[in-house]
């Protein structure tokens, strides 16, 4: 595990932490890059994204821009958006639902 955490944490009682020289913002996010990387050379995963944007406009007005934690690109084609989270906020659940709705060919899939 070459995770570095540290000392300080953010408003939600998160620690910022590194892995694989990428920042993150939990350890548990950072848990699960590492699981998507073994994932990856197991080869069952082809392509991992951290940080995908998702842009939420309804009837062409930009709204706000999502960023969810992973956009996993499977060998067979599949794409899914993973969000980890450990503390849901009003927001994150307004942006979560909107992009469900604006994309609903897309599999959503919340981390715990």
């Amino acid at each position: 595990m070459a995770y570095k955490n540290f000392s300080r944490y953010n408003k939600y009682n998160s620690r910022r932490t590194k892995y694989n020289n990428r920042y993150y913002d939990s350890a548990l996010e950072a848990a699960y890059a590492e699981q998507l990387d073994w994932q990856i050379k197991a080869g069952e995963i082809k392509e991992v994204i951290p940080q995908f944007k998702i842009s939420i406009d309804i009837n062409g007005i930009h709204i706000a821009n999502y960023f969810i934690d992973f956009k996993v690109v499977y060998n067979d084609g599949r794409i899914e958006m993973h969000e980890v989270k450990g503390m849901e906020t009003d927001l994150w659940r307004m942006k979560w639902r909107l992009s469900k709705a604006l994309h609903p060919d897309w599999n959503f899939v919340l981390i715990k």
